[in-house]
Order: structure tokens, then C-alpha cells, then sequence
């Protein structure tokens, strides 16, 4: 792949963690209403991970955005979140009480509860 964007790719931006995106389409330029889609694919900087891409640029590079997020971010409003990669299979992940990595202990439920039994 690296081959191929030295070869092909124009370099459209990168974010705040270092990926660098890029395009290319078959026989250059194509009309902003054409139904052909230029291919768009991202070199991470670091491990590949794919939740390592903020919204904006994951929403250009499957074709759901065609503006290329500016230089210095979209424009936050108060209640967005920081972008954070999935923790799933750290340290950092999320493990509900009860769970076995935590202790494995659940607090006791009300005494309402009475598992069904074959007579």
C-alpha cells in the first residue's frame, strides 16, 4: 500500500493523532456528481487501528463527507466529546461490576427473583 500512495496518492490532510490521509482516482479529476468514487484510505501513524480515526475523517473516508475536515478541527460544541480509540481488550476497558477481572462479585439482587425449575 505504501508503494501505491508514493506511486498514486495526493495527500489531503491529517488529523490531530498523525494519520495522514489520502485520494486518488483513475484518470484524474473526476465531477463532484459523478457516481464514480475516488478511492480514499488513511496511513495511521503508529499502530492500525481503525477507531484511531476522529468522526470527521471517517465520515470522508467512507464517502458520507466529501469536504475535507479543515486543518484546525470542526468546530466543537460544548457538549462533544474529546475522540477516544476503543479500549476493548486493554487495561483501559470498560468491565462492569460482576465481572470477573474485577473481583467477580455482582451485589446481591432482591429477593423477587425465583429461577424457574422442571417439575
Amino acid at each position: 500500500m505504501r508503494f501505491f500512495t508514493w506511486r498514486h496518492g495526493e495527500e489531503v490532510g491529517r488529523d490531530s493523532a498523525g494519520n495522514r490521509y489520502y485520494r486518488y482516482h483513475k484518470g484524474g479529476k473526476v465531477h463532484r456528481d459523478s457516481l464514480r468514487h475516488e478511492r480514499r484510505w488513511v496511513i495511521y501513524a503508529g499502530e492500525d487501528e481503525a477507531s484511531r480515526v476522529p468522526p470527521e475523517w471517517h465520515a470522508w473516508l467512507h464517502h458520507t463527507s466529501d469536504e475535507i475536515p479543515p486543518k484546525e478541527g470542526i468546530p466543537r460544541r460544548p457538549w462533544m466529546k474529546d475522540h477516544q480509540q476503543n479500549q476493548s481488550g486493554s487495561e483501559l476497558a470498560y468491565r462492569p461490576p460482576g465481572h470477573t477481572l474485577r473481583g467477580g462479585h455482582r451485589p446481591h439482587t432482591t429477593a423477587d427473583y425465583e429461577p424457574w425449575t422442571p417439575e
